[in-house]
This record gives C-alpha cells, structure tokens and sequence, in this order.
C-alpha cells in the first residue's frame, strides 16, 4: 500500500512517515502542494494524507484538483478546528478529517478505516515460485526456510513483490523506501538489492530479483533482458 503525504511540517511528515513504514506501508513525502500534486498526477498511490495549510498551493487546492482525475482516498490534516473548515474539506471530497494534534494509533485506525472502503486494497500473503511474504507477521520464506529481513529490506522486498514484473527506477525505489530523493550517484538502493538478493537468491531458485539495465530493479520469474 503506498501512502503519499503531502505535509510541509518536516516533524511531522518524517514522523508519519516513520510510524506507516513500521506498520507495513510505503510512503512518499512532498512538502508543498505543487510537489505533491505533480506527484500524484505522476504515480500511483492508494491514499493520500493532505495538510491544509501547505505554502505554493494549498490542501483545499490540491484536493479539488485531484478530484479531477482520481478517487483515491484522502485524509485532512489540520490545526483548523472550525465546523466550516471540516465541511468544506468534505464538500470538496475529502474522505476523513484529522484535527492536529493527535496521536499516531488514531491516524492509523482512520487509514486502515479508510482503506478497507476499497475492495481488495492489498493482500494479506504475497506468493511468487516459492517465496511467500506475509504482510501482517512480516515474515518471509523460501522454500522451507525462513529469511530473516530488517525492516527496510521487509519494505523493499514488499514493494518489489507488489509491483511484479515492473521496472522500478532506483529513485522509485529511494522515495517509497526511504522517504528522500537520493543523488543520482548514491547507490545505497544498490547496495540494500545486493544484500536482500544474499538472502532471498543466492542460495535458492528460481532466482526473481533482477537488474533491468540502464532502468532499475523489478521482480519476475523470467531473465530476459535481465541481469
């Protein structure tokens, strides 16, 4: 499930970021309203959470645009605590309302609230060959054995699952796992793929991590064209 925040209050946008990642989400964060509209009309993502009061372009904006090409689910964020604010923000389409500050478990429960609105939004166990991931407990097999992941390789590997047989940029990758556009010469989404291929491939087949080369990463039961 891939969450874009649009939240011009770094803290915040780092904190939710954070806490969505733990529970099993991918997450992209934009910190103006002009950003995070560019992105939404660039890539696909299943819930937005809006801040309001957003400099260049704000919430109110942004939402009615996005209206205009998309259904996606939108959660309001803001430090408004005004009837009309709420209901203007309903009038324009937004799902839920969210009145700062509150806390993180209550945020949660309104995502996955929302969320559960949309049929089939995400699986419970992804399978390919003989891998299998279960989102909930967060363990992965292959074959028989169990593969112990840290967190962001759990979240790459997820990513990478959920969009099989796509090619994912590295600064794909970077954003939706990391949170930061990364340089185009850093090659930390290079160095996390080699060490979730030690232990999702090296040692078993088919393999189903590939190199896509000269455009990313993607998972797939075929190589061709692959590295």
């Amino acid at each position: 499930m891939h969450i874009l925040i649009i939240e011009d209050e770094s803290k915040i946008a780092q904190f939710l970021a954070k806490g969505l990642q733990e529970s099993g989400y991918t997450c992209a964060i934009a910190k103006d309203g002009i950003d995070g509209l560019s992105r939404l009309q660039a890539e696909a993502f299943d819930l937005l959470i809006l801040d309001v009061m957003l400099p260049k372009l704000d919430g109110w904006h942004v939402l009615q645009t996005l209206r205009t090409f998309s259904k996606m689910p939108v959660l309001m964020l803001t430090a408004k605590d005004h009837v009309l604010d709420r209901v203007r923000g309903l009038e324009l389409g937004a799902d839920d309302y969210l009145i700062k500050p509150f806390s993180y478990v209550e945020l949660l429960a309104r995502i996955k609230s929302l969320l559960r609105r949309v049929p089939n939004v995400e699986k419970e166990i992804y399978q390919i060959a003989n891998l299998s991931l279960n989102r909930l407990s967060r363990e992965v097999y292959r074959a028989d054995s169990k593969i112990d992941l840290t967190a962001k390789e759990f979240v790459l590997l997820q990513l990478l699952i959920q969009h099989r047989g796509e090619v994912l940029t590295r600064t794909q990758i970077a954003s939706m796992v990391w949170n930061i556009n990364f340089e185009t010469d850093t090659n930390v989404v290079d160095v996390a793929i080699r060490r979730l291929r030690a232990k999702i491939d090296d040692h078993f087949a088919p393999k189903l991590i590939y190199t896509v080369r000269g455009m990313g990463y993607k998972v797939d039961l075929h190589n061709e064209n692959h590295e």
